[in-house]
């Protein structure tokens, strides 16, 4: 038996255990120490001495003995009396200062605040702590400014006017003289600079740079939150001049050293909206009963040349951004909508990847290549779903999914498939099925959820939701897609014997947190459920994925999904390679979306340079485009849910009073989250409006309980609400509870995995 488990053996007092972590701790001071390297050294090897452990550990953080960061590392907190690091603001004055050297985050009061603003870097002296009290700090430098530029509403009087903000960064709100107003008018959207802020002014003063128009109306709400995030909602005239410039003609020199793929049956598929088709899938049967599978990729590299005007623009923006209603696109529109899109009946130059496979999806041989294409037809998901769906090819899960579905067609005369290149989008989708059912046996993981959209109307008014779900169609994509960004990644990453890597750009996805994934251990411990958090990463991706399938139908299904994505990294970009967590992946990069992408850009031009025989780049340079890029990305996924949350909350204030039946989505200290389920969208039912019972927020178990009566409310609870403000300024919906179930425990013990059924999905970034 192992080590802690003989029967009879002493259990580890808190007491103990404490005094064990301080003693490693103070011997390694320098020492970065994660979870499990503290279970092993100090022999918690039983499962009630690890969550005596991780209890330990958490009041060892908030008592500053230990400091933490993102990654579940623990080290002895050695805290001088000034610090540097990033202030917090909150919207309740209790703001927070984040230590450099990622500790613990300390209290910093609107009083102590000075004049930093949110996402700071900042120099605070720390203040005497008051027994019993939290420990405080007070910013006493601003280093550097996070942002200058902020987007509110005016409001002029006859000499001034005000800039005022909805958001947490700013405490005061901008002041502007007469002069510096630009022509704004009260009700105005307008982006504000900062250029002054006096030690004794209470308001910063500024100047306005640009009106995006009034209040409500749909241009300036979505320019408003591209400008919120410091995302471009302009394109620059010389950009747009240069790309016009460009010419579309493909030369007989460009032809030489391209492989010709125009006589090869090839296709986009691609959403219904789409005007950029940055990849193509091409099949031909060989002569030996093979496939040659083609995946082709816009050339934008041979366009847009390193260190040109328009490369310095997409290398700034380094994504496409994709709000509700509109695309704000990395490319001019000539080059991105035209010349590099992949449109069908027009020749067009690509960078593929080239596979041999067999009927049971192996890839026997493969090769990159600078390709000339042509595209014999432009799909939507949705016509080719419908050819799988008529042909019995679809997958038992979509037929599942809400909506209509075609009936089951049999084949003509000839004994061929229906519709138009049936034979080749149903080997395809095969073909996709085995390679998606090998990667899942490798222990990829499955997070997938429906995911909400609107219709729009010309003026951009919301007119009606549905689910967007990954079918059969997206998956098949979505695989090739895959193996050609993995086969990139390897031919780099993997030189060969007694060769080193060169210098890449690979997409990489970090382990879970330990930390967190002990917590997720404990918590679905009380519903029954079992997961490994020891063991090899495979071992611990397959029983997530276990997880993931056992809570599918159940009630606590949302919850029991929500905390383990938080226990999920995020993936960016690097040029140091750590594998792909979520896809199990040794080698995986981004190759396949140029058009929308800079990191894909880079990849492109990298492979193309390798490939003849070039030597590797400045790694520190491409490393900083890396971190960019990933920076980037998460300002444009934020703004993406900001534009959701904005038309959420338009959709919804046309419909004050009327009743819904939902689920609690999410729980916190100032109420609940519910989210509607014939529309998916989301508000909040305040703490205040809980009528009848004192309710405390138990963090732990995720829940609100009633002191008196003891009624829970828990993330996945039934509820009716009815619809009882909208503030489209604040994003915000607040509902009232018309109605609940009776009450019942937190978590509740399940003697059972429970039944399982068809649910819709979503997967994570890639």
């Amino acid at each position: 038996m192992g080590k802690g488990k003989t029967k009879g053996a002493r259990r580890l007092t808190k007491k103990e255990i404490k005094k064990r972590i301080l003693d490693l701790m103070e011997r390694h001071a320098s020492t970065e120490f994660d979870v499990k390297d503290i279970f092993r050294t100090i022999q918690a090897d039983t499962h009630p001495a690890k969550m005596l452990t991780m209890d330990v550990l958490r009041e060892l953080v908030l008592d500053d003995y230990l400091s933490t960061d993102e990654r579940g590392h623990y080290r002895y907190a050695v805290r001088s009396q000034v610090m540097e690091g990033t202030f917090m603001r909150k919207r309740n004055g209790r703001n927070s200062f984040i230590p450099d050297d990622g500790g613990k985050s300390i209290l910093v009061c609107e009083r102590n605040s000075g004049h930093a603003l949110d996402g700071d870097r900042v120099r605070v002296t720390m203040l005497a702590r008051r027994p019993g009290h939290t420990r405080e700090a007070e910013v006493i430098e601003v280093l550097k400014r996070a942002r200058e530029t902020f987007v509110g509403k005016l409001k002029v009087g006859h000499d001034y006017g005000f800039l005022i903000t909805e958001g947490r960064a700013l405490a005061n709100d901008i002041f502007i003289p007469k002069d510096l107003l630009g022509g704004g008018q009260t009700g105005d959207k307008a982006v504000v600079k900062i250029v002054e802020w006096p030690d004794e002014a209470k308001n910063p003063i500024g100047k306005v740079i640009d009106i995006l128009g009034k209040e409500g109306e749909n241009n300036a709400e979505m320019h408003a939150i591209l400008a919120e995030f410091g995302l471009p909602y302009t394109y620059p005239k010389k950009v747009e001049e240069a790309a016009e410039r460009i010419s579309a003609d493909i030369t007989p020199d460009d032809l030489k050293e391209r492989e010709d793929f125009r006589g090869v049956t090839t296709f986009t598929i691609d959403p219904r909206d789409a005007k950029d088709f940055d990849d193509a899938l091409s099949i031909r049967r060989l002569d030996d009963g093979l496939w040659e599978i083609g995946v082709h990729i816009a050339d934008v590299s041979h366009y847009v040349k390193e260190g040109d005007i328009i490369d310095r623009e997409a290398q700034q923006r380094a994504t496409s951004v994709y709000l509700v209603d509109r695309t704000i696109p990395m490319l001019p529109e000539r080059l991105c909508n035209y010349i590099c899109s992949l449109r069908p009946d027009e020749d067009k130059l690509a960078f593929s990847a080239i596979f041999t496979m067999n009927d049971k999806g192996d890839v026997l041989t493969w090769h990159p290549a600078h390709t000339v294409i042509r595209s014999n037809r432009r799909f939507v998901y949705e016509e080719v779903q419908n050819i799988l769906e008529q042909n019995g090819e679809a997958s038992e899960e979509d037929l599942h999914q809400p909506g209509e579905h075609p009936a089951r067609v049999e084949p003509g005369p000839d004994g061929k498939p229906v519709g138009e290149y049936a034979t080749e989008l149903i080997t395809l989708n095969r073909l996709a099925k085995l390679l998606r059912k090998r990667r899942f046996a490798q222990g990829s993981i499955g997070f997938d959820r429906a995911e909400v959209r609107f219709e729009i109307d010309d003026q951009g008014k919301p007119i009606s939701t549905y689910f967007k779900v990954a079918k059969d169609a997206n998956k098949l994509v979505e695989e090739f897609m895959l193996l050609a960004n993995r086969s990139v990644a390897e031919k780099i990453g993997k030189p060969g014997k007694g060769k080193r890597p060169k210098t890449f750009p690979y997409r990489i996805h970090d382990v879970p947190d330990p930390e967190k994934l002990e917590k997720l251990s404990a918590f679905i411990g009380k519903f029954g459920y079992r997961l490994r958090t020891e063991g090899s990463k495979t071992d611990i991706s397959k029983s997530l994925n276990k997880l993931l399938e056992d809570v599918k139908g159940q009630k606590e299904e949302d919850l029991v999904e929500t905390i383990a994505l938080r226990a999920m990294m995020k993936a960016r970009y690097s040029i140091h390679n750590i594998g792909h967590y979520g896809l199990m992946f040794d080698y995986y990069t981004h190759f396949t979306s140029p058009i929308r992408r800079y990191p894909d850009t880079m990849v492109h031009r990298l492979l193309t340079r390798y490939m003849a025989g070039g030597r590797s780049v400045n790694a520190d340079k491409c490393e900083e485009l890396c971190e960019h890029a990933s920076a980037m990305e998460q300002l444009a996924a934020k703004a993406e849910r900001a534009s959701i949350k904005y038309k959420q909350v338009e959709f919804m204030a046309e419909r004050i009073g009327q009743e819904y039946d939902g689920k609690v989505s999410g729980v916190t200290e100032f109420g609940l989250y519910v989210e509607i389920n014939e529309n998916k969208c989301e508000g909040m039912v305040p703490l205040r409006d809980l009528e009848g019972d004192y309710y405390e927020f138990d963090e732990r178990n995720y829940c609100l309980r009633g002191r008196k009566r003891g009624r829970v409310y828990a993330i996945g609870d039934p509820v009716r609400i009815r619809v009882a403000r909208a503030n489209i300024d604040r994003k915000q919906l607040d509902f009232a509870l018309v109605a609940t179930e009776e009450p019942t425990p937190a978590a509740p013990k399940a003697k059972g995995r429970g039944r399982r059924g068809p649910k819709a999905k979503r997967s994570p970034k890639k």
